[in-house]
């Protein structure tokens, strides 16, 4: 029961930062990380060189992420831009996980299509059921644009 009521309030406030600002991204996430090895993958804009980068993780339970990318920038003057962010982990399984993650990464946005594929690494410190750091993950994402990144 504990892990529905966490499970409902990480909804509802990801659907109420997703009516505050558009989705400009929307895919999937693929790599080990938290036990799992698929995501739900989303990108929201919250200013010109910010936005959150949420995960919504299955396979050894469910996994939401939401990290702040507080630098998005270009790389000089082509289509890849690089970003580096942090924010909560949360693993709803037996046990329990909370953790802090970590993200540094790249991304292509193709000019002529809709499509952005980028690589990211999230060290993560979890913090409860037990206290580790894991170094070791690692992503692909593959996400459709919606609309000009302004």
């Amino acid at each position: 029961m504990k892990y529905i009521k966490i499970l409902f309030l990480v909804a509802f406030f990801g659907c109420a930062a997703s009516l505050e600002s558009n989705a400009q991204e929307l895919g999937i996430r693929f790599g080990q990380f938290g036990g799992n090895n698929v995501a739900v993958d989303a990108v929201f804009s919250v200013g010109q060189f910010s936005r959150v980068h949420a995960d919504v993780s299955f396979g050894d339970g469910v996994g939401v992420d939401a990290l702040w990318d507080f630098i998005y920038r270009p790389v000089g003057s082509s289509d890849f831009n690089w970003y580096v962010g942090a924010g909560p982990s949360i693993i709803i399984n037996d046990p329990f996980s909370l953790a802090a993650a970590g993200e540094i990464g790249i991304e292509y946005a193709f000019a002529d299509v809709p499509i952005v594929i980028g690589a990211d690494w999230r060290p993560t410190f979890r913090i409860v059921e037990n206290t580790d750091f894991f170094a070791d993950v690692f992503g692909l994402n593959v996400r459709w644009r919606f609309g000009k990144v302004e």
